[in-house]
């Protein structure tokens, strides 16, 4: 099994291109069940992940086609779903794989899919999916692992209350009412970018949905939907890890396709802490020569909110900056696991509570054998390693891989001392 090795201390300068947004293209990839006409993506980040919820479509009768001319470009063309269960060996892997319930609901009438897997950071019930499925008439069972829903006479219009505004539920009933008989309306609808940029792709395909990005969303139903061409958005995740690399080690980067818009409080965090951000439309540049870092607090929330995907990679950077900063996770009940791992490095947290630690800034890291618990939590623990001094190993890359294209390669170019090697 392979390995991240990282001999750290070097400042990173250059550019960084940014990919589509994973949390972006599985969506789209899975809305593309909706029609019976090929459906274009353009911006395609090359990840486990992407790769695997391809695979889970081909099971369901997708047949793929990657552009030659372009490599982040793919057309996906459902003619007929053959198949209407996403099996455990597929889904176990990942857990935006319950994307397809709606989908497979709204055209096919039947979807039985496993309870699916993912990174380990805390429970994500599929109730809040479950629920608004059923209200807009679907008949679901868990059995074995499973869940089976069937909906023979089609899906109906809905109002839906959700208790919080979760991005996945968000997601599955936007594909899902497209097709259902008449208005839905999403009370409580999670905000993030990726939802506008799902609503955009199904409105393309001639769905009627309104107000997306906003807390109440709507969506009216049609007989049918079109292929379409739709280019997925910038990561923006993998713009903030870039631009916390920048910070930690007091480098420059010049993060390129990036869109400043969507990542607002995390860019004026690192702006309190002392690092320069430059913007334009699609490049950000982040330069922390020569600058001592301030620590600041952090609470997760849901999207305009700092995101929990970022948590780890700025609890890192935290670890080299000034004073005490507090770090509160209100998304996920288990999402402080990489702490004890960044301790090793000589960190000093201190977990006051199961969802917060207080993070003390240390005059130096040390470099040593870690091991990534998750895919945010691996990036976290290569920042460590760019800061550290001497060698950081970083085991599980196989969780980075789930989220970040071509790391070793995109870093290297940046001037870091990173290579794949082999576990001993």
């Amino acid at each position: 099994m392979d390995m991240l090795k990282i001999t750290g201390g070097t400042p990173l300068y250059g550019i960084v291109p940014i990919s589509g947004s994973k949390n972006a293209t599985l969506p789209a990839m899975c809305a593309t069940l909706l029609t019976n006409e090929p459906v274009t993506l353009e911006n395609v980040p090359w990840l486990s992940d992407t790769q695997f919820m391809g695979k889970i479509l081909a099971n369901l009768g997708t047949n793929c086609a990657k552009d030659m001319e372009n490599a982040d470009k793919y057309t996906y063309h459902t003619q007929v779903i053959t198949n209407s269960v996403a099996p455990y060996d597929l889904v176990r892997q990942m857990r935006a794989s319950y994307y397809v319930l709606g989908p497979l609901l709204a055209r096919n009438g039947a979807a039985t899919v496993s309870m699916p897997g993912g990174c380990v950071i805390g429970a994500r019930p599929v109730d809040m999916h479950v629920d608004s499925l059923k209200q807009m008439g679907a008949d679901i069972n868990i059995q074995n692992g499973y869940i089976v829903a069937n909906a023979e006479h089609g899906l109906h219009g809905a109002e839906l209350n959700f208790k919080t505004p979760s991005v996945g539920a968000t997601c599955n009933v936007l594909m899902a009412a497209t097709l259902a008989n008449g208005q839905t309306i999403i009370n409580n609808a999670a905000r993030e970018p990726e939802i506008v940029d799902l609503a955009n792709m199904l409105n393309s395909m001639g769905a009627k949905v309104s107000g997306a990005g906003e807390s109440v969303v709507q969506i009216e139903g049609v007989k049918k939907l079109t292929g379409t061409t739709h280019k997925i958005i910038a990561d923006r995740i993998e713009a903030g890890s870039y631009a916390v690399a920048a910070a930690i080690t007091r480098g420059k980067l010049e993060l390129k396709n990036a869109d400043a818009g969507t990542l607002g409080l995390p860019l004026d965090i690192l702006h309190k802490s002392g690092v320069d951000i430059q913007s334009t439309q699609n490049t950000i540049v982040v330069d922390a020569r020569g600058r001592e870092l301030k620590g600041q607090d952090i609470i997760t929330a849901g999207y305009p909110g700092f995101p929990t995907d970022l948590q780890a990679q700025f609890m890192a950077l935290m670890t080299t900056a000034k004073g005490d900063s507090t770090i509160t996770e209100n998304i996920f009940e288990n999402r402080l696991m990489h702490a004890p791992e960044l301790m090793r490095m000589g960190a000093h947290i201190d977990k006051n509570t199961p969802n917060s630690a207080v993070v003390q800034g240390v005059e130096k890291l040390d470099g040593c054998i870690v091991t990534a618990s998750d895919l945010r939590a691996g990036f976290a623990l290569v920042l460590m390693g760019l800061a550290a001094q001497g060698d950081t190993f970083v085991r599980h890359l196989y969780h980075l891989e789930r989220g970040y294209v071509d790391l070793v390669g995109k870093l290297s170019n940046v001037d870091a001392k990173i290579s794949r090697v082999k576990e001993k």
